[in-house]
């Protein structure tokens, strides 16, 4: 890995981090608030790819993981990986991957709306399906809320990381025209 490889890892973490300083939105019939880190993790997957998008969900897990509040509210420490938000937490290191593998096949497309339409398919499937898919199965099992009750809570997170999802797909494609960091896959 580059050092150029090593500051984008870093820069996209500290994104992830500065999203994490805006207030989360608690909602009273779930225990894991609105915040705006899934759109950092949806940016780290989409402008800099799967490995390395990975890499810096990685890096904030690890500065959780040491008792750094980098979480959205001020939260971190070992606490918060028994808390019900770890699924959603975890959930970010498996989103990032298939975000950044889908926008990495994206960005072979020379034409700007198909190129954008792949960017927000994989904001919307890596940063919102599979985060949700994680962060579900541990509210239900986990937390012990039950499935159905976890998948109806979590429709209520769905308009907002839809337009999370849109911004991440407009900066991926502002970024690939101006300086492209997605590394190209068959």
């Amino acid at each position: 890995m580059s050092t150029r490889d090593l500051v984008l890892v870093a820069l996209f973490a500290a994104i992830i981090v500065a999203l994490g300083a805006l207030p989360p939105i608690p909602l009273g019939f779930i225990p894991v608030p609105i915040t705006a880190q899934t759109l950092g993790v949806m940016l780290a997957g989409l402008i800099l790819g799967a490995k390395r998008g990975t890499l810096a969900i990685l890096l904030v897990i690890l500065l959780v993981a040491i008792g750094l509040p980098v979480l959205s509210g001020g939260r971190g420490g070992l606490a918060v990986f028994a808390g019900p938000t770890v699924g959603y937490l975890i959930g970010w290191i498996p989103g990032a991957f298939v975000a950044g593998l889908i926008a990495e096949r994206a960005a072979r497309n020379s034409r700007p709306i198909a190129q954008l339409t792949g960017f927000f398919a994989a904001a919307a499937i890596g940063g919102i399906v599979v985060v949700y898919a994680c962060g579900m199965a541990w509210l239900a099992f986990g937390v012990g809320m039950g499935l159905p009750a976890a998948f109806v809570s979590g429709l209520a997170f769905i308009p907002g990381d839809l337009i999370k999802a849109g911004l991440a797909a407009l900066a991926a494609r502002a970024v690939m025209i101006g300086y492209p960091l997605l590394p190209r896959r068959a």
